[in-house]
């Protein structure tokens, strides 16, 4: 298997087809210029890259398209079928690069856990802007696993299949610096109001939150406290109106909490760590993932 090195983007200048252009406008595509630029740089041929636009208007994502997203100025590949790392996401990595203190000769390199890991995409941008670390990834989609591989796997990353904590190796209990989670979020009656090319091309499992949308975070958050070294973080990315729900959820398991928000990326973050007082972490805990 071939391991994608993510670097970073260097576009090159290209004139987009004014027809190609009004095709994927009409097509419902916001940025029809800029992703007409990409394909025609992405095809080898003609025949190819009308191939390629025929599945962007038919509503397939760009980035399974093209086979990488840019995220936090990486290159990152992205296969079909696997969750597409969105810009928002870029807010979770900086306050977890933040927190990340920078190995000496005398101190290990800190553990970060990218937890519902999808693309492996947070793990590797953790690794670009914090590095060295010790990093490990976990997902529970097969397919996710396969792609996250090939952008960690370069980093000397390790990625783990299994639902949440069950994927993780036992060694890691009470080590981890930053659990760097994306869990889905998404309340499961909003899942089918979605543009198609979330709902129709990327797993339930990487949406659907359940019922209100927190049920990852919930189980997540219940053995948080097993996992984290002393002073580690959670940081999990929510939305801005159900961050009142989990900072709840972060308190009522014994972490403290504090909400971070971007109007920029128009994203929000919850960091915790381990209440002072919460007492000896309990072993066992509810575990599920994306």
């Amino acid at each position: 298997m071939s391991v994608f090195q993510p670097k970073p983007v260097q576009p090159r200048p290209s004139q987009p087809q004014p027809a190609i252009v009004s095709r994927l406008r009409a097509a419902g595509c916001v940025f029809a210029e800029e992703e007409a630029r990409l394909l025609i740089e992405a095809a080898p041929t003609p025949e190819q890259l009308e191939a390629m636009i025929d599945r962007r208007v038919s509503g397939l994502p760009l980035e399974h398209i093209l086979g990488w997203a840019e995220f936090c100025g990486l290159r990152i590949a992205v296969d079909t079928g696997v969750f597409v790392p969105r810009r928002r996401t870029e807010l979770l990595v900086r306050q977890a690069a933040l927190l990340l203190e920078p190995s000496d000769g005398g101190r290990p390199a800190p553990v970060v856990v990218d937890l519902c890991c999808g693309s492996g995409a947070v793990g590797a941008a953790l690794a670009a802007l914090a590095g060295p670390v010790e990093l490990h990834a976990a997902d529970v989609e097969p397919s996710a696993v396969v792609c996250a591989r090939r952008n960690l796997l370069a980093l000397g990353g390790e990625v783990h299949e299994g639902d949440l904590y069950d994927a993780l190796p036992a060694r890691l209990r009470g080590r981890v610096g930053v659990l760097a989670v994306n869990a889905p979020y998404v309340p499961s009656a909003v899942i089918e109001t979605m543009p198609q090319e979330a709902r129709l091309h990327e797993p339930r499992v990487s949406l659907d939150g359940g019922a209100d949308g927190l049920d990852v975070q919930r189980r997540v958050a219940a053995a948080a406290r097993q996992w984290l070294a002393p002073g580690g973080h959670l940081l999990i990315e929510t939305s801005r109106r159900q961050a009142p729900q989990t900072v709840g959820i972060f308190l009522r398991n014994g972490l403290t909490a504090r909400v971070l928000s971007s109007e920029e990326l128009d994203a929000t973050v919850v960091v915790g760590a381990v209440m002072r007082d919460a007492g000896p972490r309990a072993p066992g805990g509810a575990t599920t993932g994306r």
